[in-house]
């Protein structure tokens, strides 16, 4: 399916996802699919959703063809992901996916031992009680960890390599995935301890708190910003590039797809690789596998990718050693 075909189709549907379960076709096999943001262009029409499906697609199952997706949004909402999640068990649904949710993964957890679900989280999933280890999860969970609660300490060390004279961090996280927030905080406040660096953390949990959060920065004079991986920030992407570019902050991101579109510098995992690889493993379940057999998959890849023209409209100077290291520089 062409891309374009696969945005038009979501988009026309994304009104419908929340409020009612579509047509279904009998013995047609229905997943759930859980996530914390909102329907509409920057989810239902990104490359991340795109790429679910292309890993539903490698293993037999196109929606509407022979698969039916019962989407559920929490609209920036993490306290509503559990109704969410109930909704779906009693729809009897064969998977919850909840990639790039972590939130949205323990709300399913929570709601039923018995429905595989399959998960993509910033947050170690033992730690947060996902799974009894990674190699043999156990029970009917299993998914992809992308590292970046334990990434956010090597962020603090590219924006200081990058701004040695600057005495000011800020982390923006978001209040309501405390599972995450907490883990960041403290590895990033260890990192910044030992480069002597005062580390302010802010809170938003939607587009009127991040305007707040960047007002905080200005008012207080920080010199850099490090963003969190929780999936509001992620679907905020083009507010907050635009905010770091309007109030000449630099920042950096976990994911590949903000220096991209505009912002300095990104350092983690491929997002749109970790959502093909939920799409497998869902396709695998319906298949008859067991989310228990199925081990937990850690991110292999981790990438520092550069945006020289807002480096350059920043007034900033990359040091060669920095540049060096990048995967990919963006001219």
């Amino acid at each position: 399916m062409r891309r374009r075909e696969f945005i038009a189709g979501l988009g026309g549907a994304a009104a419908m996802w929340p409020l009612a379960a579509r047509a279904q076709q009998p013995g047609m096999p229905v997943i759930g699919f859980l996530h914390g943001s909102a329907p509409g262009p920057a989810t239902t029409g990104s490359d991340r959703f795109a790429a679910f499906h292309r890993g539903l697609a490698e293993t037999g199952y196109v929606d509407g063809r022979n698969l039916t997706i019962e989407y559920r949004f929490a609209r920036g909402q993490n306290e509503r992901l559990a109704a969410l999640a109930a909704e779906l068990v009693r729809l009897r649904v064969r998977v919850i996916a909840t990639p790039g949710s972590g939130p949205g993964a323990l709300a399913a957890k929570a709601a039923t031992q018995s429905i595989p679900i399959v998960f993509v989280t910033a947050s170690d999933p033992v730690s947060a009680g996902l799974v009894a280890s990674l190699n043999h999860p156990g029970g009917n969970v299993t998914g992809f960890y992308n590292l970046s609660s334990r990434l956010i300490a090597k962020r603090v060390e590219l924006l200081r390599e990058l701004l040695p004279s600057t005495d000011t961090f800020a982390l923006l996280v978001n209040p309501s995935n405390p599972t995450l927030t907490e883990v960041e905080r403290e590895e990033a406040q260890r990192a910044a301890q030992l480069l002597g660096v005062r580390l302010l953390v802010l809170s938003a949990r939607g587009a009127s708190e991040i305007e707040t959060a960047f007002a905080t920065l200005a008012r207080q004079q920080v010199g850099a910003l490090l963003v969190s991986a929780d999936s509001i920030f992620v679907n905020q992407q083009d507010q907050l590039v635009a905010l770091a570019a309007r109030n000449a902050v630099p920042t950096v991101y976990e994911f590949r797809d903000f220096a991209i579109s505009g912002g300095l510098m990104s350092y983690g995992a491929s997002l749109v690789e970790e959502f093909r690889q939920a799409g497998i493993y869902t396709g695998r379940i319906l298949n008859g596998e067991s989310p228990a057999n199925l081990p937990v998959q850690q991110a292999t890849k981790i990438e520092l990718a550069i945006n020289m023209k807002t480096a350059k409209a920043l007034g900033l100077t990359f040091p060669i050693t920095l540049l060096g290291r990048a995967d990919e520089v963006i001219e």
